[in-house]
């Protein structure tokens, strides 16, 4: 038996305020209204983070019948494009931190080689301080690199995980 649907739900007046009203496409390929996509996003964020998920909508007014008949299709469609745009900035964003982790190491160990090699010219306490100072500048440089690989793709990842389950979410619309 499956799981039950995690429920998030809408009240609006008339199913055109879930969608972008300035948006000229048809109606199932239509962006979803800025504060509505904001509203459902942050609900399914509190949610249990896995299992399936269902979205209500409840209107006031009755809609078109069309439009009632392609309103799952058009919310999901919106994700699922919206999930394809995270999906290939977060390919970015992965390359873009292998690369500053190469770039930053290649600096620490420059730094350190530098380091050393003043370190061998003699002079004691100034050649001391220099080579401290290229080493802590290199760890530094390595600071933002390190931040990501070890922190910021998580939330990157979350985001995506998310968007991917609301492109198959369950619509249920409640109206008069």
């Amino acid at each position: 038996m499956s799981e039950p649907a995690a429920r998030i739900e809408v009240r609006l007046q008339s199913l055109s305020q879930l969608f972008n009203s300035l948006d000229p496409s048809p109606f199932h390929e239509r962006d979803l209204d800025q504060d509505a996509e904001t509203f459902i996003v942050s609900w399914a964020r509190e949610l249990p983070r896995h299992g399936p998920l269902e979205l209500v909508v409840h209107v006031r007014e009755a809609p078109v019948p069309e439009r009632v008949a392609s309103l799952e299709e058009a919310v999901r469609h919106y994700f699922r494009d919206h999930a394809a745009l995270k999906e290939r900035e977060f390919r970015q964003l992965m390359r873009r931190g292998r690369i500053n982790l190469v770039i930053g190491g290649l600096f620490l160990a420059g730094c350190f080689a530098l380091g050393t090699a003043i370190g061998r010219m003699g002079y004691e306490t100034l050649g001391d301080g220099i080579k401290e100072s290229l080493i802590i500048g290199g760890w530094v440089a390595m600071w933002k690199p390190l931040e990501f690989v070890l922190y910021d793709w998580w939330a990157a990842r979350e985001e995506l995980r998310l968007l991917g389950r609301l492109a198959v979410v369950q619509v249920t619309l409640d109206a008069p």
